[in-house]
C-alpha cells in the first residue's frame, strides 16, 4: 500500500484519513459481499448433489420394488408328483417330422413334432405347434389363451405367471377354453387367470415330468410376435 499522503491543514488530513478509512472499509464490504456469494454458490451445489442423490436414491428402490413386484414368478424345477385336479395326461411320441401335424390335443401336449424348436418367451401372436411343442420336449410349459377372453390386466396376471425361463405364453385360436396350459403329455385347461391351479400346474411339470430332451436349449426360431 502506498504511503497515506500527510497535510499542514488538520482539516484537510482528517478529510484525507476520513478518505482512506472509507476506501478500506468499501473494500472490506466488497469482500464480504464475494464471501456471501461464494458461500451461497457453494451451498446450492451441495442442495443440488443432495437433490440428486436423493432422486437416485429413490430411483434405484423404485426399480427393486418394480422388479420384485413385476418379475415372472419363480418356481422349482422338477416334478413331485403333485395330484392337481384337471390335468389331463397323455401317451405321446416324440418323432422328428416334416410339414402339419395333425394333433389330437387342442392345443397339443406333445407328439410328433418339427425338428426346429420355438424360441421361449412372450409372444402376441399365435405360433406354429409343430415348433411349440418341441420346446416341451425340452422341459418348457406352454401358456396359451383365447385373445378374446383374454386381455388388459388378466392377461398381463397371465404373463407374470410365467417363469422367467422355459416357458412360451401365446395367444391360440379355437380353444375350447380362456386358458390352457401345457408342459409334454401333461394339460390344464381352466376359465380364469385367478385360477390357481396355474401356478400349481407349472409348479409340478415345469422343467420337470416326462419330457424327454429335458433341460435341452429352449432359445431356437423366434416365432412372430416376440415382445
Amino acid at each position: 500500500m502506498s504511503p497515506q499522503k500527510q497535510s499542514g491543514n488538520p482539516a484537510r488530513q482528517a478529510q484525507i484519513e476520513q478518505t482512506v478509512k472509507q476506501q478500506r472499509e468499501a473494500k472490506r464490504q466488497e469482500k464480504l459481499a464475494e464471501y456471501q456469494r461464494q458461500l451461497k454458490k457453494r451451498q446450492r451445489g451441495k442442495l443440488l448433489w443432495w437433490v440428486v442423490g436423493i432422486v437416485a436414491v429413490l430411483a434405484v428402490v423404485a426399480v427393486i420394488v418394480a422388479s420384485i413386484v413385476f418379475a415372472p414368478r419363480s418356481y422349482t424345477a422338477g416334478s413331485e408328483g403333485a395330484t392337481i385336479e384337471g390335468v389331463e395326461t397323455f401317451d405321446l411320441e416324440s418323432d422328428h417330422v416334416e410339414g402339419v401335424v395333425e394333433y389330437e390335443q387342442n392345443p397339443p401336449a406333445g407328439g410328433p413334432h418339427n425338428i426346429a424348436w420355438l424360441s421361449c418367451g412372450v409372444y402376441d401372436q399365435p405360433q406354429a405347434n409343430e415348433n411349440a411343442v418341441h420346446s416341451l420336449e425340452h422341459g418348457a410349459v406352454w401358456i396359451t389363451y383365447d385373445a378374446d377372453e383374454i386381455q388388459g390386466d388378466d392377461l398381463e396376471a397371465l404373463r407374470e405367471l410365467a417363469p422367467r425361463t422355459y416357458s412360451i405364453v401365446s395367444p391360440y385360436e379355437g380353444l375350447d377354453t380362456p386358458i390352457a396350459v401345457s408342459a409334454w403329455e401333461h394339460q390344464l385347461k381352466v376359465d380364469s387367470v385367478d385360477d390357481p391351479r396355474i401356478a400349481q400346474f407349472i409348479e409340478e411339470y415345469w422343467q420337470g415330468g416326462t419330457a424327454p430332451e429335458l433341460g435341452a436349449s429352449c432359445t431356437g426360431i423366434e416365432g412372430p410376435g416376440k415382445l
